[in-house]
């Protein structure tokens, strides 16, 4: 693996520069926010900072270096409950919630989070402070780590999928209640013929897109920590 900017020795800028990297970091979320990976550039970014591109790799050698410190900086949004003050159950529950709200804020997240290792101090300290939640569970060392795991891989998977879902009905050019009357309609034809897909789609689209994909996350995680805690029992 090539060296990342959490290993790589920095560079000292020079006394005129003015730029911070918290400044550089603030400007691009902002960018990604808006406009998504497609529109996030070198040469963007130091426009909406009035500054020279040269100037920007004084902190950044790379646009993945930039993806670095963005995903990063997400990581740094996410509640991690003190353990002693929730509870495990009650903690877990809510780092998971967490997670999906990080994620819905920061809809390119999905498309770079696996694309470079993830080994930035707030993911570390996310990390670190995740553990020792799960551990209060009274798992063993293996399964502390296994459960935390599960619970990210459950949550990270799950509203990725949220993500390209409402990007589905961004996309169509209408609102997401039309988008969904449209989803609806076709599936209704091609389930005419399946009683229980038929009756399982008239549900699922008794609520709006919202409601639906919160319903959808909060029954799985809660699914998932209940096994979890039996687990912990045992």
């Amino acid at each position: 693996m090539n060296d990342s900017i959490w290993t790589r020795q920095r560079r000292s800028a020079p006394s005129r520069e003015t730029l911070s990297q918290d400044q550089i970091v603030a400007a691009a979320m902002t960018i990604l926010d808006t406009e998504g990976l497609s529109g996030l550039s070198m040469r963007k970014l130091a426009g909406r900072l009035a500054a020279g591109a040269t100037s920007l790799y004084w902190y950044v050698d790379t646009k993945d270096d930039l993806i670095d410190l963005l995903i990063d900086e997400v990581w740094g949004e996410i509640d991690v409950p003190e353990p002693e003050l929730a509870g495990w159950r009650a903690g877990a529950l809510l780092f998971g919630h967490s997670i999906r709200a990080a994620v819905l804020r920061h809809r390119w997240l999905p498309e770079v989070m696996y694309t470079r290792p993830s080994i930035g101090p707030n993911a570390m300290k996310l990390g670190s402070r995740g553990l020792t939640l799960f551990g209060a569970a009274g798992f063993s060392e293996r399964d502390t780590d296994l459960a935390m795991s599960s619970v990210m891989s459950y949550v990270l998977g799950t509203v990725s999928a949220e993500v390209a879902t409402r990007e589905m009905a961004r996309a169509s050019g209408t609102s997401e209640d039309a988008w969904v009357k449209q989803i609806v309609e076709q599936a209704d034809a091609l389930a005419a013929d399946y009683p229980a897909m038929h009756e399982s789609v008239r549900r699922r689209t008794a609520v709006d897109l919202n409601t639906g994909l919160t319903e959808n996350f909060v029954f799985g995680l809660d699914a998932l920590l209940d096994g979890l805690a039996t687990r912990a029992e045992r």
